[in-house]
């Protein structure tokens, strides 16, 4: 299905009956990534899956959105869908845009629950050496950019950043290259301590792009937050794990822990 909101056109998914369970999909990525936990869910749920603007059937945003822009956008798009309540459950970036929904404690919007998979947020402590690669590359950038150096090789600067871009900066489109760019330099740890809802965090012990670290900080720094580790998976544990993942998060939904108590995972 497809809805306009602020003439963003915004493609979701939309499944079975009762609380309602929003599905946020990480970067690079959409809401059928979902799929197996969409079916699941469905049969107790009204399960909605939406691709985030940039990315699925969801056109691109007009302008470089931030984390912020993301999080505007899904409190119209609730608010269209006249979804006063609902569990929210984030992958990666969807992590990110959750962070920023929950922590603005919005009275027209209940957050029963929260589940939260290998979410980003938490920027890293550069390396040394990571400050030195960055350094060299924006030398290099500079001197590509110069009319003269654009003039003689044209292709010269595309190739550079292919060379050293990630994967996700590369394969992204110039617009979502530099939301990119906005949405990973923010850091959201600060927000931790406002996540209240009772919290669910999935990780895969092998996770190298947000490490087990950053879910344990997580447990620490959010009221109330359970932390479950899968073994034998990366950042797409949810995949990785799948039957593992969705027995724990049918159990989690079931239950009932109290506001402000810990979970026992």
């Amino acid at each position: 299905m497809t809805i306009t909101i602020n003439q963003q056109n915004i493609h979701y998914i939309i499944a079975g009956e009762g609380e309602t369970v929003l599905l946020l999909h990480g970067w690079g990525a959409d809401g059928t990534l979902f799929q197996p936990l969409t079916r699941l869910l469905a049969k107790q749920y009204r399960v909605i899956a939406l691709d985030f603007p940039g990315f699925g059937r969801s056109e691109e945003p007009k302008t470089a959105w931030s984390v912020d822009d993301y999080a505007d956008c899904v409190l119209a798009f609730l608010r269209a869908l006249d979804v006063q309540s609902c569990v929210l459950v984030g992958h990666s970036f969807g992590g990110r845009v959750i962070f920023k929904l929950t922590a603005r404690q919005l009275p027209e919007l209940k957050i029963p629950k929260i589940v939260l998979i290998d979410a980003a947020g938490i920027k890293p402590t550069p390396t040394e050496r990571a400050i030195k690669r960055q350094k060299r590359y924006k030398r290099g950038k500079k001197l590509l950019e110069l009319p003269l150096v654009r003039m003689i090789f044209p292709n010269a600067l595309e190739h550079f950043r292919q060379k050293h871009g990630s994967a996700d900066y590369n394969a992204a489109s110039p617009r979502m290259r530099e939301v990119l760019v906005k949405t990973v330099n923010e850091d959201l740890s600060h927000l931790l301590p406002l996540i209240t809802p009772p919290t669910l965090l999935i990780w895969g012990r092998n996770d190298t792009a947000t490490p087990l670290a950053d879910a344990e900080r997580m447990e620490r720094e959010m009221p109330a937050a359970g932390l479950a580790v899968l073994e034998n998976a990366g950042h797409f544990s949810f995949i990785d794990q799948q039957a593992q993942f969705l027995r724990i998060m049918q159990v989690f939904l079931m239950s009932e822990p109290t506001h402000n108590q810990s979970l026992n995972l």
